[in-house]
């Protein structure tokens, strides 16, 4: 197998200050599985981020480290909640020579005639599948045509996915992956009124009015 991704990754002090490490265009990261303990690293934030945007998490990646490369996915990514910048990676050590099981995402295409013409509304309810697979055979993302959704009672199962050879499906194949809610006109209900208020605000103000006692 021909990897069509890698990365170089540098030996990193556990005691390094993380921010200063980033600031350098570095980003913390470790790497783990296959008998091999969590061992940190850093990798060049540059590199990362095309990489994680062409290979995802499904697809090989050769971690290339002073001690050799290592075959992984990027399996965990930490992200700055304010700029959605990737801060830090987790890479698992795979055996490319083994199945193994991922999720998978689901990307939507098409247009459904049941939401162009007016009839419902489009559920998104499965973002992505779990399949297993050769780490050669794992696909990038798995495509549903929601242009089968053609009434509000069409619905579109986890077995209708179309997979690539060599991959098998785990999540339950009688699993909805969209489908189409029914629109309904909105109802305007009047407000209710809350007699209990009413009747210890009234009280209230009886006790108010009553002269105080001499």
């Amino acid at each position: 197998m021909v990897l069509m991704f890698t990365i170089k990754a540098k030996k990193r002090d556990i005691s390094a200050n993380l921010e200063m490490l980033r600031k350098s265009g570095e980003m913390p990261a470790v790497f783990y599985g296959m008998g091999k303990e969590s061992t940190p690293i850093s990798v060049s934030i540059i590199d990362f981020k095309k990489i994680w945007r062409d290979a995802g998490e499904s697809s090989t990646v050769a971690v290339s480290t002073p001690d050799g490369d290592l075959n992984t996915l990027i399996h965990d990514i930490q992200v700055n909640p304010i700029t959605d910048e990737p801060i830090h990676a987790d890479f698992l050590v795979i055996d490319i020579n083994k199945a193994i099981k991922v999720n998978i995402p689901v990307e939507f295409e098409g247009v459904s005639n049941a939401v162009k013409g007016g009839l419902g509304t489009l559920v998104k309810v499965l973002h992505e599948v779990e399949v297993e697979a050769l780490p050669k055979d794992l696909p990038h993302n798995l495509v549903v045509d929601i242009s089968k959704l053609e009434t509000v009672d069409d619905q579109i199962l986890v077995s209708d996915i179309v997979l690539p050879k060599g991959v098998s499906m785990i999540t339950p194949v009688e699993e909805v992956v969209a489908s189409i809610a029914l629109q309904k006109e909105e109802v305007e209900e009047s407000a209710l009124i809350d007699l209990s208020a009413i009747e210890v605000e009234k009280k209230g103000k009886k006790e108010e009015e009553a002269p105080a006692a001499e």
